[in-house]
């Protein structure tokens, strides 16, 4: 074989353009404020309610007005970056953002620490699906995995360093500095974004909001969370407070569905992205990742607390492995995504996630800690391997106008999915609980490992789309325009 012969069959490596690289970690910069607020003011909770003499079930709406307010906002985030640029939105979101943990962090009283989070909502909805977007649109056609491998960083490091930093604000500082945290954070995310972000030019044609759309998608959005959210406060489905505002969420997305199927004018998210089978798969995915993921982080901290009898602080190192086994696999990930495609990772990241959280259900007060750290690290290694794939392949040949589409779509995915896993897990573990006559250790003990039999069958039921991804790497991936 010659030498040039040699150089047809060894094709050279894509490398990641610099230019990309740089905007991405700017980015990232940026979303580590929000993701790490969520996890710092969830161990929180009973500390606000004592400083602010309130009760847990009002404290409740510091979580799930900020939720509500994403929902609202994730939905304007596509049109606001096609009317004004992807730059503009995200540093305005960075300002909105900024302002509500200023705000947050001077709160007087209940009522209005609940209105300034509202506010960082607002922020965070922006920001998360344009930050995606302006990363999906500038990657184009190549290195879309790795290009997720950076995208998703910040979703890793939140549960590693918001439950640590929580622990020790919690044990040692103010609550407010909770809030303080994330001034630092956003005003230098606003100077590297002013300094190294390019200017993008707003779409052509300057679309008009969607009035209708909006109208009945967010309200359907975060009523749909709002009474998810309900689920775990009133034990159950049945209560009025989680069926009503259901409901009202589902009829108002398919009322949504049925007007987007239907309008003459651009809505605000476009349906027929569901013709792709990647997509559609890949939705499906993430809305079974979210509950997988975000169910048992819920349950680990509090299984560390309640049945090992651990401090808030040391749960939080405790839960360190799980962080760094996240991290392992992140970088790996990315490039075998370019390379064979997401549906073999994917499925391999599953049962690598089922075995490694298989240990808690078994676990109690007495098992050796050396087991369940090796546990945790096996679990962050699947589920390491599953959101990056998961969201390239969703990208993969769409077009360069459907990508802000795509990207509040799979958000609210994963906001529902995530949402709907923490409150059915959480309702699990308090109906075993309740349903037991004598309340001691290894009851508590066996109502966790309940609760984590029912974390495993839904990543065990996430394997049937998974046969839906694509084998090897769709060479259109991101349609340039």
């Amino acid at each position: 074989m010659t030498k040039n012969n040699m150089n047809v069959s060894r094709p050279e490596k894509e490398k990641l353009d610099p230019m990309l690289i740089k905007v991405a970690i700017i980015m990232v910069v940026g979303s580590l404020a929000p993701l790490l607020d969520s996890t710092m003011v969830n161990v929180a909770i009973k500390t606000l309610a004592i400083d602010l003499k309130s009760t847990i079930s009002i404290i409740q709406w510091v979580i799930t007005g900020y939720v509500l307010a994403m929902g609202i906002a994730v939905p304007i985030s596509g049109w606001a970056v096609n009317r004004f640029g992807g730059k503009r939105v995200y540093m305005f979101s960075l300002v909105v953002f900024l302002v509500g943990s200023i705000f947050s962090s001077l709160s007087w009283n209940i009522d209005s620490l609940i209105a300034f989070r509202i506010l960082q909502g607002i922020g965070a909805g922006l920001m998360m699906p344009t930050l995606t977007t302006i990363l999906v649109q500038k990657a184009g056609s190549t290195n879309l995995g790795r290009m997720m491998s950076i995208v998703s960083l910040p979703m890793l490091l939140g549960p590693i360093l918001g439950p640590m930093l929580g622990g020790v604000i919690v044990s040692n500082l103010s609550w407010r500095w909770i809030f303080y945290v994330n001034i630092p954070i956003t005003i230098g995310a606003l100077l590297l974004a002013l300094w190294g972000l390019p200017n993008d030019e707003p779409a052509s044609t300057k679309p008009s909001l969607d009035i209708i759309g909006i109208l009945l998608l967010s309200p359907g959005f975060a009523a749909l969370i709002y009474g998810i959210s309900q689920i775990r406060s009133d034990s159950g489905v049945g209560s009025s407070k989680v069926f009503i505002p259901v409901l009202i969420g589902i009829g108002l997305l398919i009322a949504f569905s049925v007007y987007a199927l239907r309008t003459k004018n651009t809505p605000v998210i476009d349906l027929h992205l569901f013709k792709s089978r990647n997509f559609s798969a890949s939705t499906v995915l993430l809305f079974l990742s979210g509950i997988a993921t975000n169910g048992a982080m819920l349950l680990l901290p509090l299984f560390y607390q309640q049945v090992r009898g651990e401090s808030i602080l040391y749960t939080g190192l405790l839960l360190i492995p799980q962080g760094i086994g996240m991290l392992l696999t992140r970088s790996m990930i990315g490039k075998l995504v370019d390379r064979i495609g997401s549906r073999t990772i994917v499925l391999v990241s599953l049962i690598i996630t089922i075995v490694g959280t298989l240990p808690f259900a078994f676990a109690d007060s007495n098992t050796n800690q050396m087991i369940l750290a090796a546990a945790l690290l096996i679990r962050g290694a699947g589920l390491g391997g599953l959101v990056i794939p998961i969201m390239a392949s969703a990208y993969m040949g769409l077009r360069h106008e459907q990508v802000s589409d795509a990207s509040i779509t799979t958000r609210i995915l994963q906001t529902i999915g995530g949402a709907f896993g923490s409150a059915v897990l959480a309702t699990i573990v308090q109906h075993q609980l309740s349903s037991s006559y004598v309340t001691n250790i290894q009851t508590v003990a066996s109502a966790y490992n309940v609760s984590f039999w029912w974390s495993i069958g839904f990543t065990a039921i996430a394997i049937i789309p998974t046969i839906l991804l694509p084998i090897r790497k769709n060479l259109t991936q991101v349609k340039q325009m």
